[in-house]
């Protein structure tokens, strides 16, 4: 019968695969460096005019909690969380939806100055973006 020959082939290759020191569960991708960096290095700049930045929404936090951008730049925030969390501008200005897990909200900034915001729905995560010419 076939069954057995391909039932015996697929329990022999692995058997092989795992005396090889691999295995079947994925190894979980290292976090972002800016997730580990010390508080010294959390402020970082990016691009100008049509460039772009990122923040990660990941473990309750915001990384980098600071940023520094140029004017014109476009930040883009994606939540990691399995929990829902916003971007509102303390200002009372720009705000995003709930943004579940994966989803992202997107900023141009086009004046200098600095703006702080947090998550409305866990007030302890907070966030800063400077924006300079």
């Amino acid at each position: 019968m076939r069954i057995p020959t391909l039932i015996g082939f697929f329990m022999a290759a692995s058997l092989a695969i795992g005396a090889c020191g691999t295995s079947s569960t994925p190894t979980p991708a290292a976090p972002a460096a800016t997730a580990t960096a010390p508080a010294s290095a959390a402020a970082s700049s990016a691009g100008g005019a049509g460039g772009g930045a990122a923040v990660t929404i990941q473990n309750f936090a915001f990384s980098p909690a600071a940023l520094t951008v140029k004017v014109g730049t476009e930040v883009t925030w994606t939540n990691q969380d399995s929990t829902a969390h916003t971007v509102t501008f303390d200002t009372g200005g720009a705000t995003s939806d709930n943004l579940a897990q994966s989803a992202t909200y997107k900023q141009t900034f086009s004046t200098a100055g600095t703006l702080t915001y947090h998550c409305k729905i866990h007030s302890t995560m907070t966030g800063t973006v400077t924006v300079t010419q």
